[in-house]
């Protein structure tokens, strides 16, 4: 998919750190890029999510689904495409892609399914959540 083809893009690198002993990104590193995308999308949309912990709605990851297709090293540049839909009355789903920069060439491709938890922590999608899930609100 070309990256003008996503809702949301943001460009990152790898830091040493974040890197196994075979020299790649260690898989579970992958989750918190994907987390860190999600969180900046939903601010640049006006989801505010420290807001909501404070009003007692938690956003929270109910599936992941992850399929791993090229390592990333210590210094890449990456970019993750994210585009966010409604899943079900209850769930919203992200599908994230990550690319490395120097060539484009596919490095993840995720799943993210969510869904909000009310202040009695049943399922609840906040309004202003499903306006920005409602059809044609890109």
């Amino acid at each position: 998919m070309p990256l003008n083809a996503y809702h949301f893009t943001a460009e990152m690198s790898v830091r040493d750190y974040e890197c196994d002993m075979q020299g790649i990104v260690n898989n579970s590193v992958y989750q918190n890029y994907l987390e860190h995308v999600r969180h900046e999308y939903l601010k640049r949309v006006g989801i505010d999510f420290s807001e909501y912990t404070r009003q007692g709605i938690n956003l929270v990851v109910v599936r992941a689904e992850l399929d791993y297709k090229f390592p990333l090293a210590s210094g890449d540049a990456f970019v993750v495409g994210l585009n966010m839909q409604r899943e079900s009355s209850l769930k919203f789903v992200f599908f994230q892609d990550i690319f490395r920069l120097s060539d484009h060439k596919l490095v993840l491709k995720a799943k993210i399914i969510g869904t909000a938890l009310n202040q009695r922590g049943r399922p609840e999608i906040p309004e202003a959540l499903a306006a920005l899930l409602n059809p044609g609100h890109y």
